[in-house]
């Protein structure tokens, strides 16, 4: 299976160094398997990363990559994709990375409607750094900076991307690759801001502190409580109690910056006055 999408990598960086269970890799997997799905020219495709345990991601993928500030990529990624639109813009963010330090750039990248491609790795915890909560913790959860439980309620990410303006918006996980996968290559095929989380399993620090048991169980959770959007439509709100819904929650296309800048552009250009 590796052989056909090891192109895509830098062999000589691997092994990666995720901790072992940690399903980043799973994730990366889907997310080059959705690139080499789309046909799209390696040499026009780059992927920028903040911060974090998902943002080594770039280190190890054969493309054009920045490895950028945390909290920044979305940054990086807008002057990247407004300097050169043909180009084919990806952007490897965490949890932490884009939702807390990163999250005014979040926000507006998705109200601007460039046609850039985010996935976020949610192991809703800050891995890396040694453990703490996220804005995307659960109620609850425990972790480093909150040994006994996190009293702040996490965002639903998916829900402030579409508030924003993103005009796709999808969720899968790392137990179910195939939708992943799937999710993804939509996305790409987008022309605007498109934004997926991946729900990911962080073993050794939010599983051992929250006592989720080892990887293999943590998967199990995921396939146990993620429904899909369809099977979601079809039950009654309190069968969903709970319940993460994965898949496409929306797409609506709308004017994509960077053709309306070129509007701009070419208007003056012509000598037309404003």
């Amino acid at each position: 299976m590796f052989a056909e999408i090891e192109q895509y990598f830098r062999t000589e960086r691997l092994p990666h160094i995720w901790c072992p269970g940690c399903t980043n890799g799973i994730i990366v997997k889907s997310i080059v398997e959705a690139i080499q799905k789309a046909g799209l020219d390696q040499d026009k495709t780059v992927i920028v990363s903040g911060i974090g345990c998902s943002s080594r991601a770039t280190g190890y993928l054969n493309f054009n990559t920045l490895h950028t500030t945390h909290g920044r990529a979305l940054a990086f990624a807008t002057g990247v994709k407004l300097a050169n639109p043909e180009l084919n813009v990806f952007v490897i963010t965490g949890d932490g990375d884009c939702t807390s330090i990163g999250g005014n750039h979040f926000i507006h990248s998705a109200r601007r409607n460039m046609d850039l491609n985010v996935i976020l790795f949610n192991n809703n915890i800050y891995g890396m750094t040694g453990g703490q909560y996220s804005p995307m913790s659960p109620s609850g959860a425990k972790a480093t900076t909150a040994p006994y439980g996190n009293i702040e309620r996490p965002f639903d990410i998916c829900n402030l991307a579409i508030a924003s303006g993103a005009t796709y918006v999808a969720r899968g996980n790392s137990f179910n690759t195939r939708q992943l996968t799937d999710i993804i290559y939509n996305g790409i095929a987008n022309k605007g801001f498109s934004f997926v989380e991946a729900i990911a399993s962080c073993p050794v620090y939010y599983g051992r502190k929250n006592k989720l048991g080892n990887a293999a169980d943590m998967l199990k959770w995921q396939r146990d409580n993620c429904i899909t959007k369809e099977a979601a439509d079809r039950l009654p709100p309190e069968k969903k109690q709970g319940k993460i819904v994965t898949g496409i929650l929306h797409h609506e296309p709308a004017p994509e910056y960077t053709t309306e800048y070129q509007k701009i552009i070419d208007k003056f250009q012509g000598g037309e006055e404003s």
